[in-house]
Formats: C-alpha cells, structure tokens, sequence
C-alpha cells in the first residue's frame, strides 16, 4: 500500500533504537527524509546508515531532550536541511526505577517528567508553526498501556503516560482545522533492546532462561496478551506509519493500542 508520504520529512526522537527505530524504518521505507534524534553519537550514526540504506536522505543530531538548547538545535539544523518538518514522533522517554510510591523520591518524579512529558510539549510548541504555515502536519506521540492500565511498581512512569495521553487529545482539538493531526500510539511488551536486558537481567537474577522469564512474565504480569509473545519494532512502526499517512487523514485523537490484548479495558 502507498501511503502517499514520499517525500515528506520526518523528525522521529528517540530513533536510533527500539520502538523509535522502527518507526523511523517504516518511514523510510515509504520514502519519507528522516531527522533522528538520540543522545549516543555511535549508536545514532549506526541507525543513520541502515536508514539511507532504503533511499532516505537521513540527518542524525545527537540531543538531550531535556535541555532546551538542544531541543533549539535540533530543529535549528533539521530546518536548515530540509526546510520543514511534516511528521513529528515524539517517541524519546524513560521508565525509570520501578518501586513502590513510598520508595519513589520526587526527584525521579520530575526527571521522568522532564523527558515523558516536558521535552514532548516543548518540541513540538517549536514544531507547529512551520505545520501551521504549510496546513498540514502529522504528529504521533508515543505513549504506553501505563497511561490507561497503570501499574502500582510504576506509578511515575504510569502518570507520565497518563499526562501524555491528556496532552495529546487536547492538542488534538486544537489544530486539526489547520490540516495537523494529533494521536497517540501506546505499546506493550515490544521486544526492544531495553526489554532485552531487563529479560536477561531478570534470568541472571533468578537461575532460569531468558525463554521462561518471558513465558512467566506473560502468563503472571501481561494475562492479557492472548498472542503469548513480545510485539516486534516492526508492528508498532507501521502503525505510526499508516497514522503518518494520507490513509489516515480522518483520524485525529485517537489512541492507538499495539499490546496484544494487554489493556483490560473496553
């Protein structure tokens, strides 16, 4: 299927691995130019050369996104590369330290924040107004099952995704007569490389394989995930590629589920 985005440019934060890797492949592959963003100049140029490999021209910008130099710079040297952003992914984040609330100082409190939800409100305040200028833009924030099935070891991160979710109906209502559209995609046990070593992590720590670890923590923590398995990079990328597209353009504040069946909920 042509999604009918050849050409654009998109900005994908986050994008040299994991989920943000996925999602800037699927792009590439229909034909968008790329800005990718991370804070690791060796992994950020690795990802950059398998992405020209479909075609793209493709800028790598190493970024703190907490730090609003940074955010200034990024968009400052995507903007002279290729005159505008169309599609914004504000997929950058952190889970942080799982405890309980108690255990849980407010300074992690914040530096979650900072990242989760204060980095993705700043950059895309600088976004919009080249999307404003041209009437059209596509913006996908990259959410979690935790912002609507929050759990109690993860309850800053929980709340992040939560304020995330609010951000992005809101702003949805507010732009989409000016042709940009605002959702949200929210996975659940993608097979990453952050998932991976927690997995091995957790075998180390209890004696078993990394193979029964997920078997238990699908069948003890994820009941609901009827497929019994990891989702893969791939499938949460094309879905923020057709919510990229010209296919999508009478979805607008919507969220998005790539969980296998994780959240309970209707």
């Amino acid at each position: 299927m042509d999604l009918e985005i050849k050409g654009k440019t998109a900005l994908v934060t986050g994008g040299s691995k994991g989920i943000g890797y996925g999602i800037a492949e699927a792009l590439a592959k229909e034909g968008c130019d790329l800005i990718i963003c991370a804070r690791h100049q060796e992994e950020l140029e690795e990802a950059a050369d398998q992405l020209r490999g479909y075609g793209s021209n493709v800028l790598s910008v190493v970024a703190d996104l907490t730090k609003s130099i940074d955010i200034d710079r990024l968009v400052a040297e995507a903007q002279k590369e290729f005159g505008t952003i169309d599609i914004l992914i504000n997929n950058a984040g952190t889970i942080g330290q799982n405890g309980t609330f108690e255990e849980t100082p407010l300074d992690e409190w914040r530096s979650l924040f900072d990242l989760n939800l204060f980095a993705v409100v700043e950059l895309t305040q600088k976004i919009i107004p080249a999307m404003q200028e041209q009437q059209w833009g596509r913006i996908i924030n990259v959410s979690s099952e935790n912002g609507t099935q929050p759990y109690p070891d993860m309850i800053h991160y929980s709340a992040s995704k939560g304020a995330l979710d609010n951000f992005s109906k809101s702003l949805s209502k507010q732009y989409a007569s000016e042709g940009i559209l605002v959702n949200t995609i929210s996975p659940a046990f993608i097979e990453t490389p952050l998932v991976d070593n927690m997995m091995e992590q957790m075998a180390e720590e209890q004696g078993i394989s990394k193979e029964q670890v997920i078997e238990n923590f699908l069948s003890n923590d994820r009941p609901h995930i009827e497929l019994e398995r990891p989702g893969t990079i791939q499938e949460v990328g094309a879905v923020a590629a057709f919510l990229a597209s010209e296919k999508a353009s009478f979805v607008n504040g919507s969220n998005y589920r790539i969980d296998g069946g994780s959240v309970a909920a209707v």
